[in-house]
């Protein structure tokens, strides 16, 4: 394959990805110096829709003492690590002072394989935060500190206020002790966290995760004002009242959703609710009824849209809440998703850039790779054990996969910000100097057909991962 792209002038640099339905190639061409650094923003209308979008996210908390949320979430975070180390204290391996691999105590707690990783994350974290002791050239572990009884029953009560403050509904709490008293049965795939999430199909627990909590009502209501504020920017462009083109992917719940339809008002709209899960597609028919312009249709970030009906360049906004790390390679993700977009379209992700502890204990069970999955994230998370982007690196992901990134939401020194629930936007960028997908395939049709991907995405740049990439 190196001898066909090498063969093509336009190609200077290329990746492979492997895929469970098949494996996808990654081409980009010589790199234009005058394009940008990836802090590239539409100047005027960027700037001020930030703005906007910010005092939109501000006015949704309004009465709510954001200066207190971080020590809020810190006790969420404490009441997480006890539960850590109470869950490994039952093993017995740490009440002497002989060190355990993580593989040993992933063993020792009949952990599922799939869900491994969290076990070496809770490892990882109780050692960061010294409540284990890690020695770094054996890479063992020793010393646990495991609460007493009091100490953590204490915690739980601590816990509802940390919640009630934090601006989740009541059932979080539930939905917290549940998970925690089932850790061991849900590490080891014998319950399954769906169960407690959305027991007997109730979502009000999942809505207070992504809509009701502070961080996520802010978010959700500056991603919103992005969306109409470009509603606005195309109809004063558009003629003849074509309808708003929006697609969102993951839409789940709804808590974006809802936000969304609120801010857009009477805006003419053609909205695609999806999703990869037909549960929450009834959930949004149910919820929003017939709200003009909504449509469902199901929806797998982690497949090619094309092959599940969508066609390239139909849609004029795509919003994604809380979904796209879920793509086992983002820099494909987001290839895709630029490919559905007009030219100049807008890409609105929500998406946590920091690792909560309580999510840990309870939410990162559902981000573990499925059972008959090969491997997990093939892009720069591989090997990592982690499942969220920095900020930063979302920046940079926007900017090599052909966006334009305005400034990441909340802004640098807002209240909100160390919380890590942040809105991360781009426009389409032109694709001058991108090569030509088709040709490239047509390229490599002399290959056998095991030696072809299955699909081929043209980016501004190939980000390196640790383990693919190919360039000269």
């Amino acid at each position: 394959m190196a001898d066909v792209l090498s063969a093509l002038p336009e190609v200077t640099a290329w990746q492979w990805v492997p895929g469970s339905e098949g494996d996808t190639l990654l081409v980009a061409g010589p790199v234009d110096d005058a394009r940008t650094d990836g802090r590239a923003t539409d100047t005027g209308w960027a700037e001020q829709a930030v703005v906007d979008a910010g005092a939109s996210g501000d006015a949704a908390v309004t009465g709510t003492d954001l200066a207190e949320l971080p020590a809020l979430m810190r006790l969420l975070d404490e009441t997480a690590l006890l539960t850590m180390a109470r869950v490994l204290d039952r093993t017995r391996l740490f009440r002497d002072a002989a060190p355990h691999t993580a593989a040993e105590v992933v063993a020792a707690l009949g952990t599922a394989p799939r869900h491994a990783w969290i076990v070496r994350r809770w490892l990882r974290t109780l050692a960061e935060e010294s409540r284990l002791v890690l020695d770094p050239t054996t890479g063992h572990y020793r010393e646990l500190t495991a609460p007493s009884r009091a100490e953590y029953a204490h915690a739980r009560r601590t816990l509802d206020d940390a919640r009630s403050g934090m601006g989740y509904p009541e059932s979080m709490t539930r939905f917290f002790f549940a998970a925690a008293d089932r850790l061991p049965l849900l590490l080891q795939d014998r319950t399954s966290l769906q169960e407690v999430l959305f027991p007997e199909g109730e979502t009000d627990t999942a809505e207070g995760n992504y809509r009701d909590n502070v961080p996520s009502r802010w978010a959700n209501h500056a991603a919103a004002d992005l969306i109409a504020r470009e509603a606005r920017r195309r109809e004063r462009r558009e003629i003849g009242g074509r309808p708003l083109r929006v697609l969102e992917a993951g839409a789940g719940v709804g808590g974006t959703t809802e936000a969304v339809l609120s801010a857009l008002g009477s805006t003419p709209v053609d909205y695609l609710f999806t999703d990869v899960s037909r549960f929450f597609l009834q959930t949004s028919r149910t919820r929003f009824g017939t709200h003009p312009g909504l449509r469902q249709a199901l929806f797998d970030i982690n497949r090619d849209p094309t092959a599940q009906g969508f066609t390239p360049a139909s849609h004029d906004v795509i919003l994604a809440a809380n979904v796209l790390h879920n793509a086992r390679h983002v820099g494909c993700a987001l290839a895709a998703l630029r490919e559905l977009l007009v030219p100049d379209g807008l890409l609105v992700l929500v998406e946590s850039c920091r690792e909560h502890y309580q999510a840990l204990t309870s939410m990162y069970l559902l981000m573990s790779p499925q059972a008959d999955e090969e491997g997990w994230f093939t892009d720069l998370r591989a090997g990592q054990d982690r499942v969220f982007l920095t900020e930063g690196e979302w920046v940079r992901q926007l900017d090599a996969a052909g966006f334009r990134p305005l400034p990441v939401l909340p802004p640098d020194g807002h209240p909100l910000t160390a919380l890590g629930q942040h809105v991360v936007a781009g426009r389409a960028r032109p694709g001058h100097g991108r090569p030509d997908p088709g040709r490239v395939t047509r390229a490599l049709a002399q290959l056998p057909e095991t030696a072809r991907p299955v699909r081929v995405h043209a980016v501004d740049r190939v980000l390196p991962t640790t383990t693919s990439g190919a360039s000269r």
